[in-house]
């Protein structure tokens, strides 16, 4: 692993790793976890459309050919990539979909995160023990992980969760998301650039822009955030037909 890329070789695999491979021409990452046995369990509305928005940009987003497109479920896992949606576990091939294998990375240094200009790859937080990154894998895999939401609740926030038990109990437009955050630090870059300009001039501009961009990545990752708390997996679930439950349940804890 390295600050380069985070590819791994399949071979090097462990039980409890966090995994991730790129889709539709690297505009996002699709994450689980590695169970073991060529296994991987994770989070997903449906092949091909994690990053789902749930307005007009999904014509756009959709009309993309699919990264692997098969309509013959998989003779491993039985998987049928274009309709199985939630909690779902899929043989190793399925889950890259003809993609790479990347590990994420947890308990990284903020330099490291930082020199990361790409979000969605690692984490200041550290990961639980594997015997508890399975379990909560295994029972969110049985019992559901809620609804899918592309800033809030999406494969990569599933993963991080079952890495660390870390829950967000604020209402932020943001989950634990790495590749959310870095949506939301590039927005904020480039809309408050322009205020910027008329006293920085061009380079001036760009080393503010790119300050902003960082600074906002690094205090939305789950390893800095104040506003989050360790929830049980059992907690987790039995709250998740309401969101407010699951606020209130964290503050409480």
């Amino acid at each position: 692993m390295g600050v380069l890329s985070n590819k791994l070789d399949p071979q090097n695999l462990n039980p409890g790793d966090h995994i991730y491979s790129w889709r539709q021409a690297y505009i996002y990452a699709h994450h689980g976890i590695y169970v073991g046995d060529g296994m991987v369990i994770h989070f997903t509305r449906g092949a091909d459309q994690e990053i789902g928005t749930g307005t007009v940009l999904d014509r756009l987003l959709f009309s993309l050919p699919p990264s692997h497109p098969t309509d013959i479920p998989c003779r491993r896992c039985g998987g049928d990539r274009t309709r199985k949606d939630g909690v779902i576990s899929s043989c190793l091939d399925c889950f890259l979909s003809g993609g790479e294998l990347y590990l994420f990375e947890y308990g990284v240094s903020p330099a490291f995160f930082l020199a990361k200009a790409r979000g969605g790859t690692c984490t200041l937080a550290t990961s639980d023990p594997t015997e508890e990154v399975l379990r909560r894998a295994l029972f969110l895999l049985e019992n559901g992980f809620g609804g899918y939401h592309v800033f809030k609740n999406n494969c990569e926030d599933f993963a991080i969760y079952c890495k660390t038990g870390l829950l967000v109990f604020t209402n932020l437009s943001v989950g634990r998301s790495g590749q959310a955050a870095s949506c939301f630090a590039a927005a904020s870059a480039l809309v408050s650039s322009p205020l910027r300009f008329m006293t920085t001039g061009i380079g001036g501009l760009s080393l503010v822009g790119c300050g902003m961009y960082c600074v906002s990545r690094l205090v939305s990752d789950i390893g800095v955030r104040r506003d989050v708390t360790k929830v049980p997996v059992e907690k987790l679930v039995a709250s998740l037909d309401s969101p407010s439950k699951i606020t209130e349940m964290v503050k409480l804890d």
